[in-house]
């Protein structure tokens, strides 16, 4: 019995509840007058003993408020610091992208001289039709440049043999018969520039090497070539090992479908990513060292064991050298002692979405004529080259912020590269490339005539921050960049939201102290923080209470006497609205102003659409 109570220990009361340092503290001295009465009986905050606590109370709360912190730090939702949320937004698999450019569509003009077709008939010399090469550049009064996407050729024919630049006639001689025709012919052109780059890369084997490129917010990597003839492709991950490429279709069907896809293998790839900070790309190659023979699906175990030393003869298990296996090329070739050459467009904001009529310069003419053409009459033609954009551009739109990226991480991470739920189809439509363009609001509804389709809307903004409809090519490239992504038995159709424009009018009554002209612009400010467009979704609605208390609790307003809401449509004073002719009195319920499906309120000019009244 004294054996087993020997080997017995008093066990003494611990609290692992304590967070902070007044709880430290107090357990501490809980703990030695409890355990230690007779070591120590001064424990005053002069004393060693309250020294001793201090300082232990001190290190077990610093310690506590780490582990909550960087237990915080686990989640973008609780994250404060920076990089912690950026690595957070990166490991769930949002793309990040900078500024996208804006698209125009451009009506380019040649005048040219005619020909006799028979008899009294005449159309343009189709021998002088130059083609117009992509590159070329153009101006809008703003000062930004647009650039041609695809060649244009002037000379281009349909089916039935006849021209399809549009054309009329420009002069006549005495006679009445044309001498000169005006075609036209309109083109898409970006606000992104093309740049050119080079790369000199060591003689030295690097796995993962990575390339930064020199200009910011980079919309489209066009192609990275090295100097022995190795295209390098861009894939989401290295493991991708065949890309989609786009090829000229020479088929029949040529005039429909204008250019096909083919499944091309990508040996030589790498990836992109773009910094959140500084808005430059980095490019990522593989790991895969090319003067390596390596012609295994699967690597040989063989090649990638590691050596057995001493005078063992049997072994239960062998272990792998996972360096060599990085060697391999199954995550693609590292380059090394040649040259790449980067070719990619970058460039966007807001402020490239320039109005209709305003570009009209010309910075960089690049043609191509026939051999028969003279060159004094290659200069005529060309100087006869005019431009202008018949419609305003749009697409272009500033780089998400770390917040508004941080709100699609959990739609990213629950998507895993699909989309099944309302909130990962807007999530992959916020975070589609930039060279795509991009859109301003979505909204996503139920389809009323096709339970398994949905109806997507959406709406762009003009370069002074005003909502516009996004251009038919924007709606494109989205049709194409979801489509990768939904479930096949999904249909999806992109529509325009409507906008719905508006003033508002309001009448009150103010304390007889209070200066009545800057109470009514304060109120007025207030409804316009109130409704920036910043602030308003699609199919959002209005609650016309939140508005009465924001009028309400204005320093020195007494009464509200009236509030009213109208609608505002086409062109009021030179002001230009939509054309969406809206009752607001009719679908308010309940004091909420419900838009129509697909919808959007807009405020469009505060100055004028916020009128005050003091009675």
């Amino acid at each position: 019995m004294a054996n087993i109570k020997s080997q017995l220990k008093q066990k003494r009361q611990r609290s692992y509840l304590n967070r902070d340092f007044d709880s430290f503290r107090a357990s501490l001295l809980e703990y030695a007058r409890t355990y230690y009465p007779d070591r120590i009986a001064d424990f005053s905050e002069a004393s060693v003993g309250g020294l001793f606590l201090d300082m232990a109370a001190y290190v077990g709360d610093v310690m506590s408020f780490y582990i909550d912190h960087q237990f915080g730090e686990l989640d973008v939702n609780t994250a404060i610091e920076r990089a912690n949320i950026i690595r957070q937004i990166k490991a769930a698999g949002v793309k990040v992208a900078g500024a996208s450019p804006a698209t125009a569509n451009v009506d380019m003009y040649f005048e040219v001289q005619s020909r006799s077709s028979g008899g009294s008939s005449y159309t343009p010399n189709s021998t002088q039709l130059p083609v117009v090469l992509k590159g070329t550049q153009v101006t809008s009064s703003t000062g930004i440049v647009f650039e041609l996407l695809d060649d244009v050729n002037f000379a281009e024919t349909d089916s039935s043999g006849d021209l399809i630049a549009q054309y009329k006639i420009s002069a006549i001689d005495t006679s009445g018969n044309p001498t000169r025709f005006l075609l036209k012919r309109t083109a898409q052109f970006t606000s992104s520039k093309t740049v050119s780059e080079t790369f000199t890369i060591s003689d030295t084997f690097i796995p993962f090497r990575t390339i930064g490129l020199s200009q910011p917010d980079v919309t489209e990597i066009i192609s990275v070539k090295d100097s022995d003839g190795n295209e390098y492709y861009e894939v989401e991950y290295l493991v991708q090992d065949v890309v989609f490429k786009r090829a000229n279709n020479i088929s029949a069907d040529s005039d429909q479908v204008p250019e096909s896809i083919e499944l091309t293998p990508a040996p030589y790839r790498f990836t992109a990513g773009t910094d959140i900070d500084t808005g430059l790309t980095t490019m990522r190659f593989g790991s895969g060292n090319a003067d390596t023979l390596d012609n295994d699906i699967i690597p040989d175990p063989s090649e990638v064991s590691l050596p057995l030393y001493g005078s063992r003869k049997t072994f239960s298990r062998f272990t792998l050298d996972p360096g060599r296996l990085l060697g391999s090329r199954t995550l693609g070739i590292s380059p090394r002692a040649t040259t790449i050459s980067a070719l990619y467009r970058s460039g966007g904001g807001i402020s490239h979405n320039v109005d209709a009529g305003l570009i009209r310069n010309t910075k960089t003419l690049i043609t191509q004529f026939s051999e028969s053409v003279s060159p004094a009459l290659v200069a005529s033609i060309r100087s006869t080259f005019d431009v202008n954009n018949p419609s305003q551009a749009a697409g272009g739109e500033s780089a998400l912020t770390v917040d508004e990226l941080k709100e699609l991480v959990p739609a990213y991470r629950n998507a895993q590269s699909r989309i099944v739920t309302k909130d990962d189809l807007i999530a992959r439509i916020y975070t589609m490339p930039s060279n795509f363009g991009r859109v301003y609001r979505v909204g996503v509804r139920s389809n009323e005539n096709n339970p398994l389709a949905t109806v997507v809307a959406i709406i762009s903004r003009d370069s002074n921050g005003r909502l516009t409809q996004s251009p038919d090519t924007l709606k494109k490239n989205l049709a194409t960049f979801i489509n990768q992504y939904r479930l096949i038995s999904d249909g999806v159709d992109i529509v325009d939201a409507r906008v719905i424009n508006f003033y508002l009018r309001y009448s009150i009554s103010v304390d007889i102290t209070s200066n009545k002209s800057m109470v009514t612009q304060e109120v007025s400010n207030r409804i316009k923080d109130y409704f920036s467009i910043k602030n308003f979704q699609i199919d959002q609605p209005i609650i016309v209470s939140e508005i009465t208390s924001l009028i309400l609790g204005t320093q020195g307003i007494i009464s509200l006497a009236d509030l009213q809401i109208l609608n505002r449509s086409g062109v009021v004073d030179g002001r230009g609205y939509s054309d969406v002719q809206f009752d607001f009195i009719s679908n308010t319920a309940k004091g909420v102003v419900f838009g129509q499906p697909g919808s959007i309120f807009e405020l469009r000019y505060p100055t004028s659409d916020i009128i005050g009244v003091v009675i």
